[in-house]
């Protein structure tokens, strides 16, 4: 039988480490297991580096990699960096990820590219660089973050959800495909949570979708604002979502998925298997404001024809 080192031995390779769940994933491991060894990434090299210090100053290791993840040569060349620093890499936890809002209809290609570029084919190339490694040093841990849009899809997150979708599909075949090889492979899956998400995501509309004020879903702009709004106040901390990836990390015998958001693991399986699909589409098109687009142009039609 392969022995799995403690926490406090491995080497933990953190994408998405500047912000948000991947700061408090680098600072809790940091704090509680003394000794480990963590590869940080993301763009934003001063945060990494602050993040570093921290860590550090608890008593771990860090090697900070400045990547961009929707540069595919960079990513690939991430566990290569940590193999020739440390020898091993005993985790990866593919955290790095955004989100973006808007109908279909008023997304352009770009950014359906780019939000694939980070939030799948990154996972898939960084995973497909490090499973040779991992199975020549006897195992290994794959931690996919996911999202409850990767189990449910909303109207106007449909990118984002796509991605998502794909990722869990991605994480489903890798767990079948390495168990022979001992890498264990397990999604973590927050709901809302309390960081830049939403600003961010708020920000990609402004710049991919412009005249979204002016479009023909305008009547929903608005409610899915303020939904959103709700929903960081309703949040997880990131120090919350952490601790399950701990738990992910760590477990025996891990799971394949850990929900991060409050019950989660009885809403999801009711909308996805219980409830029939008009029930669900009703719901999510009412909450998400969506059905105030048809009621517009009903109204715009009734003033047309007197």
């Amino acid at each position: 039988m392969n022995h799995t080192p403690h926490l406090s031995e491995q080497v933990i390779l953190i994408t998405g480490a500047s912000a948000g769940i991947g700061t408090a994933l680098a600072l809790m491991l940091a704090t509680r297991y003394p000794g480990i060894r963590l590869a940080l990434t993301a763009r934003r090299e001063h945060k990494l580096e602050e993040i570093a210090t921290k860590c550090r100053q608890v008593g771990a290791e860090v090697l900070v990699i400045t990547t961009d993840m929707t540069n595919a040569e960079q990513v690939a060349a991430l566990s290569r960096g940590v193999w020739d620093k440390w020898g091993r890499v005993d985790a990866v936890v593919n955290n790095a990820g955004y989100g973006q809002m808007g109908p279909i209809e008023l997304m352009p290609l770009t950014a359906a590219k780019e939000q694939f570029d980070v939030n799948f084919f990154a996972p898939l190339i960084l995973t497909q660089s490090l499973i040779p490694l991992m199975r020549d040093q006897g195992g290994g841990r794959i931690v996919n973050i996911s999202s409850l849009g990767g189990r449910m899809a909303f109207p106007a997150g449909g990118l984002y959800s796509s991605s998502k979708f794909a990722l869990e599909a991605l994480s489903d075949v890798l767990r079948m495909e390495l168990k022979a090889f001992n890498i264990k492979v397990s999604v973590v899956i927050p709901g809302p949570v309390i960081t830049e998400f939403f600003q961010v995501a708020w920000e990609k509309v402004q710049k991919t979708a412009p005249e979204h004020e002016k479009s023909i879903y305008q009547p929903a702009f608005a409610k899915i604002e303020a939904i959103d709004q709700q929903l960081q106040l309703l949040g997880w901390t990131p120090e919350r979502v952490a601790q399950v990836i701990v738990r992910a990390l760590s477990d025996p015998r891990p799971r394949p998925r850990y929900y991060a958001a409050t019950g989660a693991s009885i809403f999801v399986p009711m909308m996805t298997k219980i409830m029939p699909t008009w029930f669900t589409d009703a719901f999510w098109r009412r909450f998400y404001g969506i059905d105030q687009v048809e009621k517009a142009l009903k109204m715009s039609t009734n003033k047309e024809s007197f």
